[in-house]
C-alpha cells in the first residue's frame, strides 16, 4: 500500500515543540506518525483508525518505534474520548479526515468511479454501505444527502435518474452509477460529473460530518493541547472553522441575552493560523490529491 501524507512538513513543524502524548486520530498508513516520531524523541503517539488493514500496515511500518507507539481500532470521535479519559498528558492531536489513497485505489472498497463494488465503508464491520443507500433510500432521503453532503443545488434531477434506473435493475457497482450519471450529465469542469454524488454517498455511509462534530465536542475541554485538523472539502472545513471561532469567544451567552451573564472569560484557547494552511505548488505537483487540503490549527489554554 502507498499513500502520500498531505502537508507532512507543516504537520511536523506544528508539533515540533510538543512532548508527551500526541494522538494521531486518523492514523491511516502512519505517514504523519512516522515523521513525527522520527523527528521528535520526546513524544509518544497513540493512533486511531477504524480500518483494520490500515492499522495492521501502520503497526508494521512503525515497529521501530514500538516503545513510543500504540494504536486502537475505533472511529476517531469515540477513540479520542477513550484516550482522553485514560491519559492526562496529551500535548497534541492530529486529524487528517480525508479518504486514504489505498482505500480509494482499492477497487474492492467501492470508492472509485471504476469499482465493481458499491461499498464506501471505511470500517468494514459496519452494516450500511453505498449499495444499500442507492437502492433503498426514498426520494426525499436521496435529495437530502445530495443537497446537504454533495452541495448540489438541484438534487432532484440526480435522484430521479437513480430512482428510474433502479426500477428495473439493482445498482451494484460504483462504475454502474458513475456511468449512469456521466451518460446523462456533461462535465462542466475537469472533475467527473459523479464526483459530488460520490462525496455525498461516502459522507452518509461513514457519518463523516457527525463524526467530526462529535470529535470536536469530545476535545473541547482539553488544556494546553495543540490541535491540527486537515480537511478536504468545504463542509468539513466550515465545521472546523466555525468551531474554532466559537472556542475563542470570551462570552458564551445566548445571542438573545441583553447583558453578558457568563463572566466574559470563557475563551478556550487561540487560533494559530487565521487562514488555513494549504499545500505548496510543489506538493500539489507531487501529489495531486493534496490540492484541496486545508489545515487549521488551534491551541487550548493552560
Amino acid at each position: 500500500m502507498t499513500h502520500k501524507s498531505v502537508l507532512l512538513n507543516e504537520v511536523v513543524d506544528f508539533f515540533k515543540d510538543c512532548s508527551g502524548i500526541i494522538v494521531d486520530s486518523t492514523l491511516g498508513l502512519g505517514g504523519h506518525s512516522y515523521e513525527l516520531l522520527k523527528n521528535n524523541k520526546n513524544i509518544q503517539i497513540i493512533g486511531i483508525d477504524r480500518d483494520v488493514a490500515s492499522l495492521n500496515f501502520a503497526k508494521e511500518r512503525l515497529s521501530e518505534f514500538s516503545t513510543r507507539f500504540s494504536c486502537i481500532k475505533s472511529n476517531f470521535s469515540s477513540g479520542i474520548k477513550k484516550i482522553i479519559e485514560e491519559n492526562q498528558n496529551i500535548s497534541g492531536i492530529l486529524a487528517d479526515i480525508g479518504v486514504s489513497s489505498p482505500q480509494f485505489d482499492n477497487l474492492e472498497r467501492g470508492f472509485s468511479f471504476e469499482s465493481e463494488s458499491l461499498d464506501m465503508r471505511m470500517d468494514l464491520d459496519t452494516t450500511i454501505n453505498a449499495e444499500i443507500i442507492v437502492n433503498s433510500y426514498s426520494k426525499d432521503e436521496l435529495n437530502r444527502i445530495f443537497f446537504e453532503y454533495g452541495e448540489i443545488k438541484n438534487p432532484n434531477i440526480y435522484t430521479k435518474l437513480i430512482l428510474d434506473y433502479r426500477k428495473n435493475k439493482m445498482i451494484t457497482s460504483a462504475r454502474e452509477i458513475s456511468n449512469l450519471i456521466a451518460n446523462n450529465f456533461k462535465a462542466n469542469s475537469r472533475i467527473h460529473p459523479a464526483t459530488l454524488i460520490f462525496q455525498a454517498l461516502r459522507i452518509e455511509v461513514n457519518n463523516e460530518l457527525g463524526e467530526l462534530r462529535d470529535f470536536l465536542k469530545n476535545i473541547e475541554n482539553l488544556k494546553s493541547t495543540k490541535i491540527a485538523i486537515i480537511s478536504f472539502h468545504s463542509l468539513e472545513d466550515r465545521i472546523v472553522k466555525e468551531t474554532f471561532k466559537k472556542w475563542i469567544k470570551d462570552c458564551c451567552c445566548e445571542a438573545n441575552v441583553m447583558k453578558c451573564e457568563c463572566g466574559n472569560n470563557n475563551a478556550r484557547g487561540v487560533i494559530i493560523n487565521k487562514k488555513p494552511i494549504i499545500p505548496t505548488n510543489s506538493e500539489i505537483a507531487y501529489n495531486r490529491r493534496s490540492r484541496s487540503a486545508k489545515m487549521r490549527c488551534f491551541r487550548f489554554n493552560e
